[in-house]
């Protein structure tokens, strides 16, 4: 829970499933929850605890320097009870490449709750409960898991000698995007106290270790089979931690990497604490509603501390970071510039907002921002995520009123400028006849349309395409109002802005409404509505005025209930759903499959219209407490209108990546979520458009 802007206390969103959803492979298997490190590593599962994906693990380590590059290690605890007739309990879940599942502990749970962003399970095998919850310690790879014997609600003879509970420790140590098998050897080992240390990676610890060894053949992770990717792999047993448990008492296992010589605090406290934090993060963003609540405490997850992230180098740049998306991104610039407003200023994380500022502005060459180290190496492949870091730091400024990190910024951006009227990669240079930039390069897709099948790009956008002339005009305009703050001529900046700027209302408009999705593309002219052209007009200095017939136009073809598609459905080569192999996934990715993140400029234009239109009646603001002034009825019926829009993305917190908002989702109906579960740019931009209407 949080205090409120008005003093109130907000609380996040409950999420919590019993039974029916616990119990059942299918329902359960595709809810999942997600424990961040803060370092860019984390803990995930689903709510039936089955693994359905590769990634799914109670402890993923980042590389210190980059925290795309991670690594598998401890995999699952699996809890067994032995009760006094010795029958044994099993309540782990796994499912084999036989097609069995087993054990099938996920038919005894009864409860699954996500509460301060730690999951919580609960399991019931007659008057028997048995309870686990379990977090990470901020800023250090370490986990700590409680499993607690609670009271039952029989007559307790079946406890009153207490209950042996086991939890055995299913391990692995690889690359989070392969597999490992028997055949490559057993798991190194070495004793420690009250565990063992495994590859010389990871600690494990508890009460009563009991070790063992043996590999389990062909787990199966049925998310990775529909993906095409390979789907099975071995598991390492290596032993078993065990307590006898009287009602109220628990066993707490850790596991950490790093130091493995300094053992963390016991489990119960790491879930304290994480409780803790978690309410102070939300306190600190003073949410409205439950939904920006569970928002701004989703956004915690994507703000990291690396030793180099995006720039993959040393600990010269160490600092904060954003991961793109769990569990397989790392740090790209374009998703970190988009989410920048969301995700940092919207929570009250201006310092660690400043401070990923200035250590991006220092990746720039040749007027370029380094967009992702995820391959290994530092790529310059955007034409876009300049422009956004340009945007990203006028929104700073313009929100902080920080004019120190203007003046200091300010030769960066300059040198973005110049580099942009030179010429740089890629073909990106300003047009002297129009002034408006273009771009391109055989083999590239340099807009966040990025998708490549065999080294083509899927959707060709080489040229002007709209939402890049958007940012550029709105990048002129941003950097002259930086400069106008700390008293400099701002004559040329003005004359590059007004040139362009008209340029941008002459040659995008098209003769049925709208805007061209491409000008001046090196072959024909793309066809179909797209959502890129938002940008002409929600962006602070966006180069038109709002469009309501365009906004309608747009709305009908291309809304859904989890954002907006990326084509409209009756145009050539559109994918409704957005699933297969990975080129098929990919021939879909930007053809038609919808995206959450795309609300937030849906919204802007909306707010533009509304604040241009009309007068409150006394009726109208007589509900809302706001004084009668021009644009007042407007302004209520869009914040209605905004809300029922946000109903369907709101329920979707409970859907899929728990408390979080997806990547993607099916362009057709019911619009199942897609791509990462937990993705940065989706709940920034979600929390934003929160925080207009609360």
């Amino acid at each position: 829970m949080a205090t409120g802007k008005d003093g109130d206390v907000t609380q996040e969103l409950p999420i919590i499933f019993g039974p029916q959803v616990c119990g059942d492979l299918d329902a359960g298997g595709t809810r999942e929850w997600l424990v961040a490190d803060g370092l860019g590593g984390y803990a995930m599962g689903t709510v039936c605890g089955l693994r359905t994906r590769r990634y799914h693990a109670l402890l993923v380590v980042a590389d210190a320097a980059n925290p795309a590059a991670r690594r598998v290690g401890l995999v699952a605890l699996d809890p067994v009870l032995t009760l006094p007739s010795g029958a044994q309990l099993r309540l782990g879940t796994h499912e084999w490449a036989s097609g069995a599942v087993s054990p099938d502990g996920y038919r005894q749970l009864e409860l699954f709750t996500l509460e301060d962003g730690l999951p919580r399970w609960r399991w019931r095998v007659g008057d028997l409960v048995i309870e686990r919850e379990l977090a990470m310690v901020h800023g250090a790879a370490s986990l700590g898991v409680v499993h607690r014997l609670l009271s039952g609600s029989g007559s307790g003879s079946r406890t009153a000698g207490g209950v042996e509970l086991s939890v055995e420790a299913v391990c692995t140590w690889r690359d989070a995007h392969g597999e490992r098998w028997a055949a490559g050897g057993e798991l190194g080992s070495t004793p420690a106290a009250d565990g063992l240390v495994v590859e010389n990676a990871y600690r494990l610890a508890g009460p009563g270790w009991q070790p063992a060894g043996e590999w389990y053949f062909g787990a199966y992770a049925r998310q990775e089979a529909a993906r095409g990717l390979t789907a099975v792999e071995d598991l390492w047993y290596a032993g078993r931690f065990s307590a006898r448990l009287a009602p109220g008492e628990a066993l707490e296992v850790s596991a950490w990497a790093g130091d493995l010589g300094t053992r963390p605090a016991p489990a119960g406290a790491v879930v304290a604490a994480a409780r803790q934090r978690a309410r102070r993060i939300v306190a600190a963003a003073r949410p409205a509603s439950a939904a920006a609540a569970t928002l701004a405490l989703a956004a915690d997850a994507f703000v990291v501390r690396s030793g180099a992230g995006v720039r993959g180098g040393t600990d010269v740049h160490s600092g904060t970071e954003v991961v793109a998306g769990y569990p397989w991104f790392g740090a790209w610039s374009r998703d970190t510039m988009i989410a920048y407003e969301g995700l940092l200023l919207e929570t009250g994380r201006a310092d660690e907002g400043r401070a990923l500022l200035r250590r991006y502005a220092a990746t720039l060459s040749e007027g370029m921002l380094a967009n992702t180290a995820d391959s290994g190496s530092t790529e310059y492949n955007t034409v876009d995520g300049t422009l956004w870091f340009v945007h990203a730091v006028e929104r700073h400024v313009s929100r902080t009123q920080d004019t120190d990190l203007a003046a200091e910024l300010l030769g960066a951006l300059d040198s973005v400028l110049s580099a942009h009227l030179a010429g740089t990669r890629y073909g990106i240079r300003v047009d002297p006849a129009d002034g408006l930039l273009t771009q391109g390069a055989d083999g590239y897709a340099l807009t966040w349309m990025d998708a490549r099948v065999d080294g083509v790009p899927v959707t060709p956008r080489a040229g002007k395409p709209v939402e890049v002339n958007a940012l550029w005009v709105n990048g002129l305009a941003a950097l002259a109002a930086l400069h106008a703050r700390l008293g400099r001529d701002t004559d040329r900046l003005d004359r590059l802005h007004a040139r362009a700027r008209e340029s941008f209302a002459g040659r995008y408009p098209t003769r049925a409404g709208g805007l061209h999705d491409v000008v001046d593309p090196p072959g024909v002219q793309p066809v179909g509505l797209r959502p890129n052209q938002l940008l002409a007009w929600s962006l602070p200095y966006a180069p038109l005025d709002p469009d309501r017939g365009a906004l309608a136009r747009i709305g009908a073809a291309l809304l859904t209930p989890l954002g907006l598609r990326s084509l409209a459905p009756q145009a050539p080569g559109y994918a409704g759903r957005h699933a297969g192999g990975s080129a098929q996934r990919d021939r879909a990715y930007h053809q038609g499959t919808v995206w959450p993140w795309l609300l937030g400029p849906y919204v802007d234009v909306a707010a533009r219209l509304a604040a241009a239109d009309g007068t409150a009646t006394a009726d109208e603001t007589a509900s809302t407490g706001e004084t009668a002034t021009a644009g007042t009825r407007d302004k209520v019926r869009w914040r209605t209108a905004t809300a029922n829009l946000l109903a369907g993305i709101d329920a979707h917190l409970a859907e899929w990546g728990l408390g979080s908002v997806s990547e993607t989702a099916d362009g057709d109906a019911p619009h199942h979520a897609t791509g990462c579960p937990f993705q940065a740019w989706s709940v920034a931009e979600v929390l934003r458009i929160h925080r207009k209407i609360d």
